[in-house]
């Protein structure tokens, strides 16, 4: 397979980024906290330092980029997740975890020269409001959208705003050929951190969590109630690519599943306190077969989750070796709206096993550990998984798990398709997908308009047209596959992409998860 060099970038960015971006966040809600700084020692050397440069420095400098390097220079020395967060990033990150916002209830993303609709959040203030995907948003009340390539943080800043405000919107329909101005109502918009919770087979159910927020136990617990509700008496919790969040919305899940008194997890700070948590009366699934997937982006939260189910003899582990994030941290605020997220502790599995991974040679190794791993073979085969012989623990029951890597799976998966081949699953699964699919519809909504589920999969699977034009988009972005092998799992990707922007997020996963080779394996085992 060619692989144009453009690849690299676009195809493991998008498949590795988050997860380990969001390995870092933290564990513990924020806290209020700071920092008493003495003049005594190095600490003193940094205040003098500063006043100097002030003072007597020939050049006008701007003091606070100094001490954002310097603080930033501090942190890199500790480990690969103690983190500085600028003042101006700190909304935005905090915003990323919690569980709503308020705003017009749209996804979106630049096409071209203006802002394209891709879908309203159904419920959301832009759908009661009669917008509709493929719509161009031209103005946000006076405020030019298109034509500008503005940045995201811009038109998010256009669109948000006060709960119940108003905001006028000019739209053209490409489909009418019309343009029209609409108001909509600003409104909370949720922010999903559980993706869907549906029904895989009669009795087995499938709950997908993509971080841990604020609100991700109660998204959790009621898609967990509507599945027993359902007949589920087995459960998959899909913990792939979740890099993370907070610690105690882990542990909130995890009890769901286990007795009364069973271990979740030991934290250990500085001064060598241990703190045990257990778990408690309230589970509403403390019987009945549970699996756990979870692959080489499984971070932090998801690590303490899977720690907990396969240390208690709880569940099946399905996947590949989990991150290997050990650390928890602490925001603590700096007074000038700037934060520090500083690591405060370790966590250790109910076995006393810490799944932490090495950092003595620098974050950039550290992060950079899944090339290590696609070139030791251990993403195609179990027994390539390297794991320390002398950090052996036991489960429960006796079972041997190992510490200081990460979570090793009970039941190993490889990546889809076979070695070299493993870039077509990751296009396929990757953000790409979805613009082409929406610029398809772009240029022929009409041609789906009124067709139910089964109609639209039989349009897009039949004959080539789909994947042919696929091929092509691919190429335009600079992206070279030899797709030909690939065709029907291509075509059935696609299929899916179509019934998620045309029928709903529910029906795209009743879909995906039959070509999932995990969810095989599950079901196999069974």
């Amino acid at each position: 397979m060619k692989i144009n060099k453009i690849y690299l970038p676009i195809v493991l960015a998008l498949t590795l980024a988050l997860g380990l971006i969001m390995g870092s966040l933290l564990n513990f809600p924020a806290q209020q906290s700071g920092f008493m700084v003495s003049n005594t020692s190095g600490k003193g050397k940094l205040n003098k330092l500063m006043d100097f440069i002030e003072n007597e420095y020939v050049d006008n400098v701007n003091a606070d980029s100094i001490v954002d390097l310097t603080v930033n220079s501090i942190l890199e020395k500790l480990d690969p997740h103690s983190v500085y967060i600028d003042k101006n990033e700190m909304e935005e990150v905090a915003q990323s975890m919690k569980g709503d916002f308020v705003g017009i209830g749209v996804n979106f993303y630049m096409y071209k020269d203006s802002v394209a609709v891709i879908k309203p959040i159904p419920g959301g203030p832009s759908e009661k409001a009669g917008i509709k995907a493929g719509d161009r948003i031209l103005f946000a009340d006076n405020y030019k959208l298109y034509g500008r390539k503005l940045p995201n943080d811009t038109l998010f800043s256009k669109l948000k705003g006060e709960e119940g405000s108003m905001l006028s919107l000019t739209i053209f329909r490409k489909s009418e050929n019309k343009k029209f101005n609409v108001k909509v109502k600003r409104d909370v918009v949720p922010i999903k951190s559980v993706d869907v919770a549906v029904m895989a087979s009669k009795n087995l159910g499938y709950i997908k969590i993509n971080r841990f927020a604020e609100t991700t136990y109660d998204e959790f617990h009621k898609g967990l109630e509507n599945l027993k509700k359902q007949g589920a008496t087995e459960l998959i919790i899909d913990l792939r690519d979740n890099g993370g969040g907070y610690l105690e919305k882990a542990v909130e899940i995890a009890d769901e599943f286990l007795k009364d008194g069973q271990l979740i997890l030991k934290t250990k700070n500085k001064k060598n306190r241990v703190d045990e948590t257990k778990a408690t009366k309230a589970g509403i699934f403390e019987t009945g077969k549970l699996y756990v997937l979870i692959n080489e982006n499984s971070a932090s939260a998801s690590e303490i989750l899977a720690g907990a189910i396969q240390d208690n003899d709880r569940g099946t582990i399905v996947g590949r070796r989990s991150f290997g994030k050990g650390l928890v941290q602490r925001e603590m605020p700096l007074g000038d709206g700037s934060a520090v997220r500083l690591t405060v502790a370790r966590y250790y599995t109910p076995s006393g096993r810490s799944i932490q991974r090495s950092y003595a040679n620098g974050g950039e190794e550290y992060f950079n550990d899944f090339q290590k791993r696609y070139e030791s073979g251990e993403l195609y085969a179990a027994d390539s998984i390297k794991v320390s012989d002398t950090l052996k623990f036991k489960t429960v029951k006796g079972r041997t798990v190992y510490g200081g890597g990460g979570i090793v799976p009970d039941l190993f998966v490889p990546l889809e398709g076979k070695h070299g081949d493993e870039a077509v699953s990751m296009v396929m699964q990757s953000g790409i997908v979805s613009y082409f699919v929406f610029e398809q519809l772009d240029k022929g909504r009409k041609d789906f308009a009124g067709l139910p589920e089964d109609k639209v999969i039989e349009k897009v699977v039949a004959g080539d047209k789909y994947f042919s034009a696929f091929n092509t988009y691919l190429l335009n972005n600079g992206l070279v596959f030899k797709l030909e092998k690939h065709k029907e799992r291509v075509k059935q990707y696609l299929a899916a992409e179509f019934v998620r922007q045309l029928v709903s997020e529910k029906a795209y996963y009743e879909m995906i998860l039959k070509q999932d080779n995990m969810m095989k394996a599950v079901q196999e085992k069974k």
